[in-house]
């Protein structure tokens, strides 16, 4: 896959956004609050990421190391995308696939990632 424009939200709506991804590149992880949560992730450069409405609607919740910054929406709850630094440094989004509009999330192939052991 290529990389390609989708718009998001929570649950309610509050917080959208949209983001230039290229979905054949996802993970699954199984640290504490992904397994938890069952999010497919992407990651994009925070360049190609953009928060349309609902900056105040975030509440950010961080743990461990507390290098990520997960973002989620303070009245339904869901976590669309987080923020942290990728490993080269530069700032990223990680987005939550499943909070992405009209994508057949039967086609993906993520690739497990062992965040546990981090």
């Amino acid at each position: 896959m290529n990389s390609e424009r989708y718009s998001g939200s929570c649950h309610c709506g509050a917080v959208r956004f949209t983001a230039s991804a290229d979905l054949g590149q996802t993970i699954t992880c199984n640290c504490s609050i992904c397994r938890r949560t069952g999010a497919i992730l992407a990651f994009v450069a925070a360049d190609d990421f953009a928060l349309i409405s609902g900056g105040d609607a975030l509440c950010d919740y961080q743990f461990g190391r507390k290098s990520v910054h997960h973002l989620f929406c303070r009245t339904c709850g869901v976590r669309a995308f987080g923020r942290g630094t990728g490993p080269d440094g530069r700032e990223m989004v990680a987005i939550n696939v499943r909070c992405l509009d009209d994508v057949d999330l039967e086609a993906l192939r993520p690739v497990a990632f062992d965040g546990a052991s981090l």
